[in-house]
C-alpha cells in the first residue's frame, strides 16, 4: 500500500482527484465490514470534503500538509455535530458540540476524516473486544484480537481503510495493537499534543497518538497535531526539535536500546528470527551494536 507521504505529494502534483480517491477507501471500509474496525462512517460528508479540497487545488490555493491523505479516527475524539460514543450505549445519543483541537489542526492541514474507529468501552481494555458494537478483529485472523483500546484505528491503517489515523494511548492503547496490526503507533510525549476534545480515561497520562503504515507517515500526523493550545493547560512548551529526520542519510545520532530479555531462549522461535533480523538491517544502515 502506498504511504502518506507519497498520497499527499502524488495529490499536490495534480496526479489524481481526491473526490475519485475517496469512492476507494469507502468501498474498502465496507469490503472489510466484517472487521468491525468501524463504528461511523458518513460518506457524503467525506465525499464533499473530498470535492472541497479537489476545488482548492483547482483554484491555485496552497495545499496543508494533509491535503489527499485519508484519516480515521478513535471514537472517544469529538467532531462537532457527530456522535461521540467511547463504544458505549451510556453515549449513544451524543453528539459533541465542538471539534477536538487535533480534529481543527487535521481540517486546517486539508486532511480527510473519515470516519470513527472502534475501541474497548471508553478506552478501557486492551483487544478492542469490550464495545457496544461487537470486538474489532485482526486483519489477516479475523478469529484473533487486533489489540486495543485503540484497535479499530490499527485495523483501519493496515488494510488500507485510511492512510493514517488517532488513538489514544494511556498505558499502550495505541501502541500494542500497532504491534498487533503490523503498523506503526506513537505515543506522543505528554504534553506534546493538545487532549482539548479527547473523552479521557486518566488525564494524568493519556495522551493522542498517531498510527501510520511508516515511521514517517506517523510522524507526518504528528507534525500536524503538535503544538500549544490554550485550551490545554498542560501544554510543554520545552523541546523545539520535535522531529528528526532520518531517512536522507539512513543513519541517525541515536541510541537503541533493546531489553536483554527479548534474547530469552525461551522465546517462540519466529520472534527470535525477527528480532535477529531487525538488528541485521540496523547495522547495515550503520547503526553499531553494543551489548551491556
Amino acid at each position: 500500500m502506498e504511504s502518506a507521504i507519497s498520497k499527499h505529494s502524488r495529490f499536490v502534483q495534480g496526479e489524481f482527484l481526491l473526490s475519485d480517491e475517496i469512492e476507494k477507501y469507502l468501498q474498502s471500509i465496507e469490503t472489510h465490514k466484517h472487521l468491525n474496525a468501524f463504528i461511523f462512517v458518513d460518506a457524503e460528508k467525506a465525499r464533499q470534503r473530498a470535492r472541497e479540497i479537489d476545488q482548492k487545488r483547482a483554484a491555485g490555493k496552497p495545499l496543508g500538509a494533509l491535503a489527499g491523505v485519508v484519516i480515521a479516527l478513535k471514537d472517544n475524539l469529538c467532531i462537532k455535530d457527530e456522535p461521540v460514543t467511547c463504544a458505549s450505549n451510556i453515549l449513544e445519543k451524543y453528539v459533541s458540540p465542538y471539534d477536538a483541537t487535533v480534529v481543527q489542526k487535521i481540517l486546517d492541514a486539508d486532511g480527510l476524516i473519515i470516519g470513527k474507529t472502534n475501541l474497548d468501552e471508553f478506552a478501557m481494555g486492551s483487544s478492542t473486544e469490550n464495545s457496544a458494537f461487537g470486538p474489532a478483529h485482526h486483519p489477516l485472523k479475523p478469529d484473533f484480537v487486533c489489540g486495543g483500546s485503540s484497535g479499530g484505528s490499527a485495523v483501519a491503517v493496515a488494510t488500507g481503510m485510511a492512510d493514517l489515523a488517532l488513538g489514544s494511548d494511556t498505558g499502550g492503547s495505541v501502541r500494542q495493537p500497532a504491534a498487533f496490526c503490523g503498523v506503526v503507533g506513537l505515543k506522543p510525549t505528554y504534553g506534546r499534543v493538545s487532549r482539548f476534545g479527547l473523552v479521557a480515561y486518566a488525564s494524568s497520562l493519556d495522551q493522542i497518538g498517531t498510527f501510520g503504515r511508516s515511521v514517517a507517515d506517523a510522524a507526518m500526523l504528528l507534525k500536524v497535531i503538535a503544538g500549544a493550545d490554550p485550551n490545554d493547560s498542560t501544554f510543554q512548551s520545552s523541546g523545539s526539535r520535535l522531529f528528526v529526520d532520518i531517512s536522507a542519510t539512513g543513519k541517525a545520532p541515536l541510541t537503541i536500546g533493546i531489553p536483554g530479555q527479548f534474547f530469552r531462549m525461551d522465546w517462540i522461535p519466529e520472534i527470535s528470527k525477527r528480532i535477529s533480523k531487525i538488528i541485521d538491517e540496523l547495522k547495515k544502515r550503520g547503526f553499531q551494536n553494543q551489548t551491556g
